[in-house]
């Protein structure tokens, strides 16, 4: 299985992309999180400039963030700093969204975000809409400062059949976020294999989680994996604490840490600002008070914890799902983090 990194928006960010790309890593993902994170294709522009061979992906941007023409500009620019590297993972702002108090898009509206989208990044004109005025919009000037000649890699998020099937009409990959169960995979790639167009389409798919490899005789659920993986935990209790309904599904002991935080941010789950409390660091480094939060359960679920043997079983079995590549977030210490990473798969 090939590897790759995501991680937030930052200074130095370029660094990290060399190294990746010195370790043999395959993709370098910066996440698209307005007010939370830094600016995605800022980042990746430094990162084109610094590296000639990792690919460079944007995981993932949504209709509401930006106009289509917008947002091809920016990966088209990118496109051209570094051509055939760039990958568009598109979803519906499910945290972009929530970080600004508003809720995702719809499926259809990232369905036809992302046509419009591969139309214009290959040079094709599309109907822009706003309002009841419909023009015509594509690149009027490209060559050096627009790429639309080489390919981008678009990728549709999914964690269920609706949007697994929009990446069968669009012919894209796929990339979901802390989703290990070889099941739901193989109903993802179902979903999207019932709705392709073009049955003879190449495309991969993607799986975000964190990673951490056991010493001798450590504690999977010590303080040091809790660290390396709490970031995506707290990520989804902080779903759990914005949407009351998906909190209903969750057993009791996950009831009790999203109640916990809750009460620890000082906010409700029905209060009108709870996101401006449940979202500040979001995927970054825990607080060492919050690690009562990061239970078994859910490290088991979101990431990948135990010894190098455990690992590579759980990764081929991931495989046979059909899963191309696992990207982890590294949060303790990212050179090393992904040093491991390349030693385990390549």
């Amino acid at each position: 299985m090939r590897a790759g990194v995501v991680v937030t928006a930052q200074p130095g960010v370029e660094d990290l992309a060399v190294h990746a790309e010195k370790l043999g890593l395959h993709s370098f993902w910066v996440n698209d999180t307005p007010m939370v994170h830094g600016d995605p294709f800022v980042a990746l522009s430094l990162c084109a400039k610094a590296t000639s061979r990792i690919r460079l992906g944007i995981g993932v941007t949504s209709p509401e963030l930006r106009s289509a023409p917008a947002a091809a500009s920016g990966f088209a620019s990118l496109n051209a700093l570094a051509p055939g590297r760039i990958i568009c993972g598109i979803g519906t702002g499910n945290t972009a969204r929530r970080t600004l108090g508003m809720p995702p898009t719809p499926a259809a509206t990232m369905e036809t975000f992302t046509a419009a989208l591969q139309d214009l990044c290959a040079g094709r004109t599309i109907e822009y809409r706003e309002g009841s005025r419909v023009r015509d919009a594509r690149f009027l000037h490209a060559g050096a400062q627009a790429n639309t000649v080489d390919p981008i890699e678009f990728v549709v998020a999914a964690l269920g059949p609706k949007a697994a099937a929009v990446a069968g009409r669009r012919g894209t990959g796929l990339i979901s976020f802390g989703l290990l169960d070889a099941t739901a995979w193989h109903r993802l790639h179902d979903a999207r294999r019932n709705a392709v167009r073009d049955p003879g389409s190449r495309t991969d798919s993607y799986v975000v989680t964190a990673l951490h490899i056991l010493d001798e005789d450590e504690d999977p659920h010590g303080d040091a994996a809790r660290d390396a993986t709490g970031h995506l935990v707290l990520s989804l209790l902080a779903y759990a604490a914005d949407t009351p309904a998906f909190a209903d599904q969750l057993g009791p002991a996950e009831r009790e840490a999203v109640r916990r935080l809750l009460a620890r941010r000082g906010t409700t789950a029905d209060a009108p600002d709870r996101y401006t409390r449940l979202y500040p660091n979001y995927l970054g480094r825990i607080a060492p008070q919050d690690r009562d939060l990061i239970l078994p359960s859910l490290m088991n679920a979101l990431a990948l914890v135990g010894t190098h043997d455990d690992l590579r079983a759980r990764i081929t079995t991931l495989q046979e799902a059909g899963i191309d590549e696992l990207l982890i977030q590294p949060v303790i210490d990212p050179p090393t983090e992904m040093a491991r990473l390349a030693k385990l798969l390549i």
